[in-house]
């Protein structure tokens, strides 16, 4: 008979302990956030989606090699001497030509070691968080703007004074 009512005093009692949680909650400010009208406010140094102004590349390719995972493509050429100068936004001269700048969110583990080396700091994390496609293909970002130049026709050579 005390074992009986030791298990209704027992149950009651984790009841009770459970009704005071739910009570406890019950009287506190809610913390959802109505999501697609309102968003977080994400923290200054959050890292996110990787962009560049491509305006600014030197072509460098320091952002590749610190790259981990090889996320980073890029291909440059040489400026023609006979080219205008162009200079980043910091005053940097701009000696190679960005023919390919390409950055595979997909394989990216947003580390941001892509960012510290870049010495115009063209490439930089942004703060968007909403991306997602519904292919992975939609995940390679093409930053480049300027097309591959014709290697430079040879002169003809001048011919020998005895042939013809």
């Amino acid at each position: 008979m005390k074992r009986y009512f030791r298990d209704i005093f027992q149950s009651i009692w984790t009841v009770l302990q459970g009704m005071k949680i739910t009570g406890f909650h019950l009287f506190t400010r809610s913390c959802t956030l109505q999501y697609p009208s309102v968003k977080w406010e994400l923290p200054e140094r959050s890292r996110m989606r990787l962009f560049n102004k491509i305006e600014d590349c030197i072509g460098c390719g320091q952002c590749v090699r610190a790259c981990p995972v090889d996320c980073i493509y890029m291909t440059t050429e040489r400026r023609a001497k006979e080219e205008a100068p162009i200079f980043a936004a910091d005053g940097t001269p701009i000696k190679l030509r960005v023919t390919q700048f390409d950055i595979d969110m997909s394989l990216c583990c947003y580390c941001n070691l892509c960012t510290y080396p870049c010495p115009t700091h063209c490439l930089v994390m942004t703060p968007e968080y909403e991306f997602a496609v519904q292919a992975k293909q939609d995940f390679l970002y093409r930053f480049a703007k300027d097309e591959p130049q014709a290697p430079p026709k040879p002169a003809p050579s001048p011919r020998p004074a005895g042939s013809r």
